[in-house]
């Protein structure tokens, strides 16, 4: 199974207070979607040439969508839910019923496959962060 971060690092705190909307429903955490989606743009803008959540179609407690354009000036709407990621619309703020898209866990393995770009971006991104350690750890 894959794993973009390592456990440890994750805050023991997140910041969530007793009487926020993130209630556990019957033991489980409802997430809202649209923060999630939020937090995927911003995780990987850097790397892709544009991307943000749609306004236009609804997102809910379990279903957000996500407009991206990759550095290759390909576009896509991006679903996101408890699944996963997917494409659903080679176009922004649509819908394509008929596309059956696998769901992936990550934002960065749907950008992989669909972004070479991406790739070499997020690639060198890594690699500078890489070195910046190791420096700082000889200094």
């Amino acid at each position: 199974m894959e794993t973009d971060c390592n456990p440890m690092e994750l805050p023991n705190n997140m910041g969530f207070e007793e009487d926020s909307d993130y209630r556990d429903f019957e033991g489980t955490d409802v997430k809202d979607m649209r923060l999630e989606a939020e937090a995927v743009v911003n995780d990987v803008l850097f790397a892709v040439s544009n991307m943000f959540v749609s306004k236009t179609l609804p997102c809910a407690e379990d279903v957000a969508y996500i407009n991206v354009e990759t550095r290759e000036r390909n576009r896509y709407c991006l679903e996101l839910t408890e699944a996963g990621l997917r494409v659903v619309a080679y176009d922004f703020d649509q819908t394509d019923d008929r596309l059956q898209t696998p769901y992936h866990e990550t934002v960065y393995s749907l950008l992989d496959s669909l972004s070479p770009a991406y790739r070499e971006v997020f690639g060198n991104a890594l690699l500078q962060r890489l070195e910046a350690l190791k420096k700082d750890s000889q200094s």
